[in-house]
């Protein structure tokens, strides 16, 4: 189950490299580098993330066509116990995280992949449990 040189691209990093976006950020030379390698993975949370907030079927479709050639983590059952406890244990420290996030967490910890974000609450679960992570705040 271990995917150590996959990179799982969060949907806050997506938002900031794809068009119509400037081209030419740090970011997206990162991201176009991973996806050079053939290390990009997501899974169906950013799917529906990125999918669900297209804003027409032409977008929808293009943005369905760019994610199929991606490497695909599956939610598998022992990922969502993963998510259950890590998000139990987050709330027992202080911590209320979005599920959403939690779930994305537990995949790239359960893959062993590393998460490049754009979020905080990726460097808060990161300073608790074991996600390897790549911020760009």
């Amino acid at each position: 189950m271990m995917s150590p040189n996959l990179v799982l691209v969060d949907t806050s990093v997506w938002i900031e490299v794809l068009p119509p976006r400037k081209a030419g950020s740090q970011l997206q030379e990162r991201v176009a580098n991973l996806l050079a390698e053939d290390r990009v993975a997501i899974t169906g949370m950013v799917l529906l993330e990125l999918l669900g907030g297209a804003r027409n079927d032409g977008e929808y479709e293009r943005l369905k066509s760019m994610v199929s050639a991606l490497h695909h983590l599956p939610v598998t059952d022992l990922i969502w116990e993963r998510a259950s406890r890590l998000g139990f244990e987050l709330r027992r420290k202080g911590f209320t995280i979005p599920f959403t996030d939690i779930l994305i967490a537990a995949v790239a910890v359960g893959f062993g992949a590393e998460l490049l974000h754009r979020d905080r609450h990726f460097d808060i679960v990161a300073s608790h449990f074991a996600l390897r992570i790549e911020s760009n705040q």
